[in-house]
């Protein structure tokens, strides 16, 4: 017998398997989908059995060395699954199926993650006769009741007792394997009733269970798209099947899972990147071996290896975050379209403010569409926008007034605030006075941020950093300017300028650390703090009934982002967080302020209008030929010579234009919105087109062309989150 194997190499020129003789040790235990390890040229691998079959070849074979597993890491649908992605992005295969696996079950040498176990201690012999000690006894007992006991709640009564009696004979240890995260004695909720809106969502859903049918959940912030997606959850498990949830990093937020956690005890498992290996593991096996109903999980999660999927929810579908950036770029929505194909149940896509290509395909029956249309309490907050062109000539350069009195008012009245400023660290760039010397990351040839609390100035593109400038290095001056304002800087000012404040600051410098998140909401919650300052993590997932103000400063900031995306990315923004005001019985209030406020983006995020923002957006996006209308693909040209990288993508722009010609626009070849990043230099070239088959053999054609060179490397992006 012989098999197919996948291994990783180096070498970016090779996506294909190699045969391998299967010894007669290991005939009955290869399966597909295990990883097994190879023989490759004075190397070792590890790679994934992709076929087995009788058929010997002429020549002769190396034989595999051993296996890794003895049950698939990778089932038929998922090693199906691998394969279409693959084709979809211009990715190799093994490159598409590490990124479907944690970490512990990659094909990686030298990467070994332990089972966690548990000791315990069980009656060996049980004639105490012989026993004096009062301790010893009093163990002996505790176990003969309960039959197994951890043995470190035994050490707490008497370390040497418990070592004497396992001596003995009297006890004996097992090793039990356990799990890193336990769901155990979690008190559940009674389930809410849903009301009228919220069921006919709900029953349209639940009529198409066992049919593929995706649904866009249309509903405005605290309509209660989360109940919905629990009653349908419930129903679904309730039949014997399992539920997938997708919710964006972001909004994966402690007090998201314990929502569900309330609801469903432990019969869920969760995937996200703040897990430790080991946890994700864990979570992984639970999943394998169908010991929950319900997976919850970011982007990757969508690989979860779940064996009788009955419905598959996304939750704030708009988010860019399901697509990823680095190779292989999937869209977990797509995954998700295709995996509930395969099994037949519905995708339910929901969101306050859906991404135009999804209410799109709603409007045209592609999705179908449903509408919360009230929040739950019935009252959306009241949105202010405050134009600081004004309030800078009144001295007013940090907050606005409006803001500044509902602040005080709000903490007088013992209510709590959140304020978005969507830019982290202390200053954005310091500058010398006297000659205009500006601190630059020497990778990435842009402007360094100064954060206050480290002293340090950092790159926020490759982590490069250094100590605060002083003295000029170009002239030796000690005026050093701070232009520029990060959530470190407000926090500060805040603290300063309003009496009885007591903040706290939620972004990736005060997150970085394990719980760090939960800390912070936790606080939050119970009043500690009475101002949650933050960057755009704040502004989704979390619900605070204190709430009642939220601020929003440089609104339109995202506006001067050079991306046609960046007028829907500020609508969602705006409406996103100013959902989180007024979520209970107290009436919200919003305020917004920025220097371009008659932005239509603004104005309608402002009065909570989604549809005349389609409309409106969907004039500019017609006119000039971006997606709904046209598919694009950005296809990045990098290496560290310049030269040698804008030959290249000369020669691939002048093809691609000859051969597409009359079916597809290619534009550029252009530099990247940061053309140096940790010393490679990235030039883009754009082409917008009407169907994917105009262009996958130019594609294909143009990596196979590179994927030799070394000193140029490519990366195709069909419909990336931004250009």
């Amino acid at each position: 017998m012989v098999c197919e194997v996948l291994v990783e190499l180096k070498s970016k020129n090779i996506d294909k398997t190699f045969t391998y003789l299967i010894p007669d040790k290991f005939k009955d235990k290869v399966k597909e989908g295990i990883r097994v390890l190879v023989p490759f040229g004075k190397q070792k691998l590890e790679g994934f059995v992709l076929n087995i079959s009788d058929n010997l070849p002429e020549y002769s074979l190396k034989e595999i060395i051993d296996l890794i597993d003895l049950e698939p890491v990778l089932n038929n649908e998922l090693l199906d699954l691998g394969k279409y992605i693959s084709k979809k992005t211009l990715c190799n295969l093994i490159t598409v199926y590490q990124a479907m696996l944690p970490v512990a079950l990659k094909a990686k040498n030298g990467k070994i993650i332990n089972k966690k176990f548990d000791t315990y201690v069980v009656i060996n012999n049980d004639d105490f006769s012989a026993i004096k000690s009062n301790k010893q006894l009093e163990i002996l007992n505790i176990v003969k009741d309960r039959k197994k006991v951890l043995k470190k709640e035994l050490n707490d009564i008497s370390l040497y007792s418990v070592k004497t009696l396992i001596e003995k004979g009297y006890l004996k240890e097992i090793k039990e394997e356990s799990y890193r995260i336990k769901r155990d004695n979690i008190k559940k909720d009674e389930p809410k009733v849903l009301n009228e809106e919220q069921k006919y969502a709900y029953d349209e859903i639940t009529n198409n269970l066992g049919s593929f049918v995706p649904f866009l959940l249309h509903g405005v912030t605290g309509s209660g798209k989360t109940e919905v997606y629990m009653h349908v959850i419930d129903k679904v498990i309730k039949s014997g099947k399992q539920a997938l949830v997708l919710v964006p990093e972001i909004s994966l937020t402690p007090q998201f899972v314990s929502q569900f956690e309330n609801r469903f005890g432990s019969d869920i498992a969760v995937l996200h990147s703040r897990l430790s290996d080991g946890e994700k593991y864990d979570e992984w096996r639970k999943i394998i071996r169908n010991e929950v109903s319900i997976v919850i999980g970011a982007r990757s999660a969508i690989f979860a290896p779940l064996s009788n999927i009955g419905v598959i929810i996304i939750d704030e579908e708009h988010t860019s975050t399901y697509k990823q950036d680095n190779n292989p770029h999937y869209s977990a929505i797509d995954v998700a379209l295709y995996r509930a194909r395969k099994y037949n149940c519905p995708v339910v896509l929901g969101s306050a403010t859906p991404s135009i290509e999804s209410y799109t395909r709603a409007k045209t029956g592609v999705y179908r569409l449903l509408e919360l249309k009230n929040r739950v309490n019935k009252h959306l907050p009241t949105v202010e926008l405050v134009d600081m062109k004004d309030e800078m000539r009144k001295g007013n350069r940090i907050l606005c007034e409006n803001l500044i009195n509902s602040l005080n008012e709000c903490i007088k009245k013992d209510e709590q605030a959140i304020i978005l400023l969507n830019r982290r660290g202390f200053s954005t760039i310091l500058t010398c006075k006297n000659c205009g010397y500006t601190g630059k990351c020497p990778n990435c040839d842009i402007p360094l941020t100064y954060h206050k609390t480290s002293n340090t100035m950092r790159c926020h593109y490759c982590g490069y950093g250094s100590g605060k400038i002083n003295i000029c290095p170009e002239c030796g001056s000690k005026e050093i300017n701070y232009f520029g304002m990060g959530t470190e800087k407000l926090e500060q000012w805040i603290n300063d300028n309003i009496e009885g404040a007591r903040t706290i600051r939620m972004d990736i410098d005060t997150t970085s650390n394990k719980g760090a998140h939960e800390k912070i909401i936790t606080a939050f919650k119970n009043k500690e703090y009475n101002i949650l300052i933050g960057t755009q993590m704040i502004a989704k997932g979390l619900d605070f009934p204190s709430v009642t103000l939220v601020g929003v400063v440089s609104g339109d900031a995202s506006l001067n982002i050079p991306d046609f995306r960046s007028a829907e990315r500020t609508f969602q923004l705006l409406n996103q967080v100013a959902g989180r005001a007024g979520r209970s019985e107290k009436l919200g209030k919003v305020i917004i302020q920025g220097f371009n406020m008659n932005h239509y983006s603004i104005r309608y995020a402002s009065t909570h209008d989604y549809t005349a923002f389609y409309e409106e957006e969907m004039k500019i996006r017609r006119d000039l030929k971006y997606p709904p209308y046209y598919n694009l693909c950005l296809i990045k040209v990098c290496g560290v010579d310049y030269n040698m990288v804008s030959d290249a993508a000369n020669k691939i722009a002048n093809y691609l234009k000859r051969e597409l010609e009359n079916k597809v626009i290619v534009l550029g070849p252009t530099s990247a919105n940061i053309p140096k990043i940790n010393n490679t230099y990235y030039l883009n070239i754009i082409l917008k087109y009407k169907k994917t088959e105009y262009i996958v053999s130019s594609l294909n054609f143009i990596k196979d062309e590179y994927k030799e060179n070394r000193k140029i490397n490519l990366d195709i992006y069909l419909n990336p989150n931004q250009i």
